[in-house]
């Protein structure tokens, strides 16, 4: 029988009395999954423990998300930490090779580990829930390689039960839809040049500011491939010179409205079919 949410609630309140029972550093993104685990993870620690929302300010995130993590983490009381990364330093990342996820996240969290080493702190937490066990998630093994630990998916918390528990507990960003990092925007073997990925970037936000909030730009050479949900179809149309004009100003040289709609992870479709072929 699946266990019920409170259940599965419980469970995470005591996995985490657990962790905090010492200092602690979280992966923080000022996303759902961490701001959960932030909030938990403060409510739950002894007078003495200090709780570290470490958030990576890197070329490959948007640059409103470290303005969003700065602002939940003060809302919460954590103590804030910021570390800059360059991922295009390394050549391996900057050629977006279908292992990308997996180097990121190993150069990330190897940072981070370093971190905590330097403040003392006992454990480091992410945010990985259980719905992201069972899709394509290159960058856990990572998280598994370096002994960081994920409470949400221990308690077997599923996306939507974490923005339900995030609803509960006041958490401003409850609803904030998943932000993955930019690169997932190119075609796996795509040069990550700064410049492109910024321009995707102010694309996206364009977009949102149109009305579209869960939205995915991504680049194919020259065609721009907008995913929105089905259901917002008709707004986009009836916008649609207004918004070709504008994207074609940012330097956008075709641009097209994915039919299939908005879906997670696209770009790994083009892993099965090179499966298929092979």
């Amino acid at each position: 029988m699946e266990q019920k949410f409170t259940e599965k609630e419980e469970t995470l309140f005591s996995i985490m009395k657990k962790y905090t029972g010492e200092d602690v550093c979280i992966a923080f993104s000022g996303g759902t999954d961490s701001s959960l685990l932030l909030k938990v993870a403060v409510d739950c620690a002894q007078k003495d423990t200090k709780i570290y929302a470490v958030t990576f300010d890197t070329v490959l995130h948007p640059s409103c998300d470290l303005e969003i993590a700065k602002e939940v983490a003060k809302e919460m009381g954590a103590i804030h930490q910021v570390i800059f990364i360059n991922e295009l330093e390394n050549s391996d990342i900057r050629h977006n090779p279908v292992d990308r996820c997996y180097q990121c996240k190993k150069m990330l969290f190897e940072n981070l580990m370093a971190f905590a080493e330097k403040v003392h702190a006992a454990t480091v937490l992410e945010g990985t829930n259980e719905d992201d066990l069972h899709v394509y998630r290159p960058g856990l093994k990572a998280v598994g390689e370096l002994g960081v630990k994920s409470p949400l998916a221990e308690a077997g918390l599923t996306k939507q039960e974490v923005r339900s528990l995030a609803h509960k507990l006041g958490i401003s960003v409850a609803n904030r839809p998943a932000a993955p990092c930019l690169a997932t925007r190119l075609p796996y073997g795509a040069d990550l040049q700064p410049e492109l990925l910024r321009m995707l970037e102010r694309g996206e936000t364009y977009l949102k500011e149109a009305g579209f909030s869960v939205v995915r730009l991504r680049l194919h050479g020259n065609v721009a491939r907008i995913e929105i949900p089905v259901s917002d179809f008709a707004a986009f149309l009836a916008k649609r010179e207004e918004i070709t004009e504008k994207l074609k100003a940012m330097g956008f040289s075709y641009i097209t409205l994915d039919m299939e709609g908005f879906r997670s992870g696209s770009m790994d479709e083009t892993l099965q079919e090179r499966k298929v072929e092979k």
